[in-house]
């Protein structure tokens, strides 16, 4: 069982390290740092589309280094955050932001962390009262 667990560890470690990794802003930072300031902070709410679950700000990936050129050049260029994370969403559909604008196409992004909530509170309540019934039970027989 150690040597099983050793393994995983071992095995997610160039992971975690990886994801610790501080990304290279240096190549291509705007002069205007308030400018820079709200590039950096789309970054942090648009998710890389290789990576999944991380946002292009920390992201190693080629495409997230693309996507992060592009919302300089946009932000240089004088359009607000809200106008690249709309072009952002229209390339690459509702599913890049991090933070999804709430209409009928985005509702199951919504909904769907909430029922399986809902439905996990609902197991558990009937596994718990199923197991105090169970236990009476014995307590009487």
């Amino acid at each position: 069982m150690r040597s099983i667990m050793l393994a995983v560890l071992l095995a997610a470690a160039p992971a975690a390290a990886q994801q610790g990794a501080a990304p290279d802003y240096a190549e291509v930072s705007l002069s205007d740092p308030a400018r820079e300031a709200q590039a950096l902070a789309l970054m942090d709410a648009i998710r890389c589309v290789v990576c999944q679950g991380q946002p292009i700000s920390g992201s190693n990936a080629d495409l997230a280094g693309d996507m992060r050129r592009m919302i300089r050049e946009r932000i240089a260029a004088g359009e607000s955050p809200d106008q690249v994370r709309a072009w952002l969403v229209g390339k690459y559909g509702d599913w890049v932001s991090f933070r999804p604008e709430v209409r009928g196409q985005t509702a199951p992004l919504w909904l769907v962390p909430l029922l399986a909530l809902a439905g996990g509170g609902w197991l558990v309540s009937r596994r718990l009262r199923t197991g105090r019934r169970g236990s009476r039970k014995q307590e009487t027989g």
